[in-house]
């Protein structure tokens, strides 16, 4: 018999049920229905803690491959509080092990991102049995190519700058969209590449406001009446890029503007005298049906985690690396981010395309 405990932690995105699905279906497939025991745990790690779960039946991951969301909820449970007592007092740590231990589990499967998966780290060396499965839309987590939910979010992403093109051409005007991304921009230079965006600013490369200008007089100079930009939330310019933590948290807190690409769109209309548009797709990001990619890979995802819960080999991420998947060890994944270099070919090859990042 085998006893398997499953949760979904930090923001949710497409593909979440279609890999718990995946860890299920191969495990009941494998060992038989009767060989196999599924607990829930309700709202990420918040479930474990406070020991707030569900049995659940080979039926109830029927019909979720093509759902969006997580039919577990989620939450974020801040990985740098986690050794912090409660406002009760209660050992967030030490009570995650109590249910681990109360359930008899032989595993825990966790689904997440890079804050999710230092926790799962810090149980692992705590002595449980953790495997992993790299979930987020941002494709940052360490130690894979890809993370599901990435190319669902990069559908999305360039739907609307898609849309935004008839617009934009229409009235003559300059459009910012804003795509996810805080500290890494992946999502935002794929979704810029896709929907043929004129510019793509991204965390890892600042950008200087007068080479942005440069490229959108350029496209009038050569006949363009229309200018896109695919800016990630986590821009900045290199003015900012200069400033320590708490200088820029001071300048946060004092600015009027709601996000970058707000404050971008007030200098650039000041600058170049055009009508200059914002549009945040926000959270539509995360949301939605998974795209036939995302159901692919996190399926597959979801079926090697069982092959290593049958095999007994705990301590690892399921990733994806030169088109295969495999086992990474949690050490080689916690704490670390995958960025995006700016001397990277990708971004070489969107130069060579036309493409500013407001950097030259």
């Amino acid at each position: 018999m085998k006893r398997i405990g499953m949760l979904t932690s930090g923001g949710d995105c497409q593909a979440l049920n279609a890999a718990m699905r995946g860890v299920v279906k191969s495990l009941w497939y494998t060992l038989g229905g009767d060989q196999v025991e599924i607990y829930g745990f309700n709202n990420g790690y918040r479930g474990l803690i406070y020991h707030d779960y569900r049995k659940f039946e080979f039926r109830d991951f029927s019909g979720i491959l093509t759902r969006g969301g997580t039919i577990l909820g989620t939450s974020r449970t801040p990985f740098k509080t986690i050794r912090e007592p409660d406002e009760n007092g209660l050992d967030k740590v030490a009570a995650m092990k109590q249910t681990y231990y109360n359930l008899n589990l032989d595993c825990l499967v966790v689904l997440g991102g890079n804050g999710t998966h230092k926790t799962a780290h810090l149980l692992s060396q705590e002595g449980l049995n953790i495997i992993t499965l790299p979930k987020t839309i941002d494709n940052d987590l360490y130690g894979t190519d890809m993370t599901f939910g990435f190319q669902s979010a990069v559908d999305i992403a360039v739907d609307c700058i898609d849309c935004i093109h008839t617009t934009a051409s229409s009235h003559g005007r300059v459009f910012i969209v804003e795509v996810m991304g805080h500290k890494v921009g992946w999502l935002t230079l794929n979704a810029g590449i896709a929907g043929g965006a004129d510019i793509i600013l991204i965390p890892e490369i600042p950008y200087d406001t007068d080479k942005i200008v440069d490229a959108i007089n350029l496209r009038v100079k050569r006949g363009s009446t229309f200018t896109i930009l695919a800016v990630a939330e986590g821009a900045m310019s290199k003015e900012k890029a200069k400033m320590s933590k708490k200088e820029l948290k001071e300048y946060m807190e004092k600015t009027k503007y709601p996000s970058v690409s707000y404050e971008l769109a007030d200098e650039l209309q000041k600058r170049t005298g055009q009508e200059i548009r914002v549009t945040v797709p926000g959270h539509t990001q995360r949301g939605g049906t998974p795209c036939a990619y995302d159901r692919v890979f996190a399926s597959r995802l979801g079926a090697e985690a069982g092959a290593l819960i049958m095999k007994g080999e705990y301590g690892f991420m399921v990733g994806y690396k030169n088109r295969e998947i495999v086992k990474v060890p949690l050490d080689d994944v916690a704490g670390k981010l995958k960025y995006v270099s700016p001397d990277a070919t990708i971004i070489k090859e969107a130069k060579l395309l036309g493409i500013s990042f407001g950097d030259e």
